[in-house]
């Protein structure tokens, strides 16, 4: 039996990306983020979180997507400490649809030249279920968070 990997599935300037579960630690509704001053412009600002300072990313902003700038279901997804250096780190999307498992056979990799600079780790191919028949429906980009938080890091020295 192929393996399966679980998958957030998220929306962002009307298309889908997914992220590895065991990324996120939480999904929680927009709140009001406080700009940090001289921030980068992927740099949303930071929320208090239950007590916590957590930084907040604007993922649109860094993978260079065109967004509505106001959406009613946006949400920030909180990644996991352990992927983020033990730092307190949110992403935005538009909105958060569903957990998917993948396998393999679902996955397509994108050819070496053309994701070089890009946060990819493949394409999803998404099936649905009608009458008994598979059929497909859409791609779902798989965003490498790890690769994106690495460069993230890099680029503060941290």
């Amino acid at each position: 039996m192929a393996e399966t990997v679980d998958v957030v599935k998220f929306e962002l300037g009307g298309e889908y990306y997914a992220l590895d579960i065991h990324l996120a630690r939480e999904i929680v509704e927009m709140i009001p983020i406080t700009p940090v001053p001289r921030a980068p412009s992927h740099i949303a600002g930071v929320i208090n979180l239950r007590g916590e300072i957590t930084n907040i990313i604007d993922l649109a902003t860094l993978l260079n997507v065109q967004t509505r700038s106001e959406t009613e279901n946006r949400k920030i997804i909180v990644l996991v400490s352990e992927a983020t250096g033990g730092s307190n780190l949110g992403i935005i999307v538009d909105d958060v649809s569903a957990v998917m498992q993948v396998t393999e056979a679902d996955v397509e990799k994108m050819d070496a030249g053309l994701c070089h600079e890009a946060y990819v780790k493949g394409i999803i191919k998404t099936r649905e279920n009608k009458n008994g028949e598979t059929e497909a429906t859409g791609l779902v980009i798989w965003i490498d968070v790890a690769k994106v938080l690495e460069d993230l890091t890099g680029l503060h020295g941290a």
